[in-house]
């Protein structure tokens, strides 16, 4: 019979060793460490599946941005290949847990290939028990990645670039309304269905904003007529600073302007002191992967996004 509880102080940062996968229980030791330190999850939210002998077999933990009461994800996602219904206690128990805590959805990534620092290792095995356990697929996505050179390139001059700061942010959900209206990521065109291109906008200028920056940063970029023709939104999470959403106006798409705003939120966050930023798109948006390409960055991982209503 499989128990699922809390971990056990003792079990924490650790949760569940594999035996000779060094790295691996390493690079999670380290990661669930700094999550309990940034406040991106808590001890009570750490579970563990404990089986018949009392021995740890599985583990899930609950995740939000640091500081914030209610979780909307969970990370460090194990339980044994050959019992599935391991697993499904497990993504249940994190369900349960999750909307006692007030969620009304819970989401989850899985990376590939595996890395440091989750080692999400056959993600075909781990797709199955989620869409199993009531999980679906809101996004195929790749994820980009670039160590910040010692010299980038200049700004596009066909731009001009107004923050945050001196424009307050009107300028920037009436952007994103615009942009989202024509949008190839199929998160964000969901979202537009379900709340309108307005509220959509608004939603992913509150969501963005709960990541670290400095009203500086956030920029729209006007061409040389005036009008506004990109926007650049970059941030950091708790673990890496991130290009965290640019997007072209419908009437400046075509014009290369996707990667200029790649550059600009890259130089931002160089000037910042970031040595390594990441960034992600909708496998569908071709036109963004390039961009992310052709401002030097590596597309390093493929990500399946899940979400499941509570």
């Amino acid at each position: 019979m499989t128990l699922i509880r809390s971990a056990h102080p003792h079990e924490l940062p650790a949760l569940l060793a594999y035996p000779d996968d060094a790295e691996r229980n390493a690079a999670t030791r380290a990661y669930l460490d700094g999550l309990l330190e940034a406040k991106c999850t808590r001890p009570d939210w750490c579970l563990v599946a404990e089986d018949g002998e009392g021995r740890p077999v599985g583990s899930v933990v609950l995740w939000t941005l640091p500081g914030q009461e209610v979780p909307y994800a969970f990370v460090l996602f194990e339980a044994p290949a050959g019992d599935p219904q391991v697993g499904a206690a497990l993504l249940e128990a994190a369900a349960a847990k999750a909307r006692e805590l007030g969620a009304r959805e819970l989401e989850h990534v899985v990376d590939s290939p595996a890395q440091a620092p989750q080692f999400q290792r056959e993600p075909e095995r781990r797709g199955e028990l989620l869409r199993g356990a009531g999980f679906r697929v809101v996004r195929d996505g790749r994820r980009f990645g670039l160590r910040v050179p010692d010299a980038l390139p200049a700004d596009d001059p066909r731009l001009t670039f107004r923050s945050l700061a001196e424009l307050g942010p009107g300028p920037f959900v009436d952007l994103l309304e615009e942009l989202l209206a024509e949008t190839a990521d199929a998160r964000l065109a969901e979202d537009v269905r379900t709340h309108g291109a307005r509220g959509a906008a608004e939603r992913l200028f509150e969501e963005t904003a709960e990541l670290a920056h400095e009203p500086g940063w956030w920029e729209i970029g006007y061409d040389t007529d005036g009008t506004p023709a990109l926007i650049s939104l970059p941030a950091r999470n708790p673990s890496v600073h991130v290009i965290g959403f640019v997007g072209v106006a419908p009437a400046h798409r075509g014009k290369g302007y996707a990667a200029s705003a790649v550059l600009r939120g890259t130089r931002v966050l160089a000037a910042a002191g970031a040595a390594e930023i990441r960034g992600d798109c909708d496998a569908a948006n071709t036109a963004m992967a390039k961009a992310f390409t052709r401002a030097g960055y590596e597309n390093f991982a493929d990500r399946l996004e899940y979400s499941r209503a509570l």
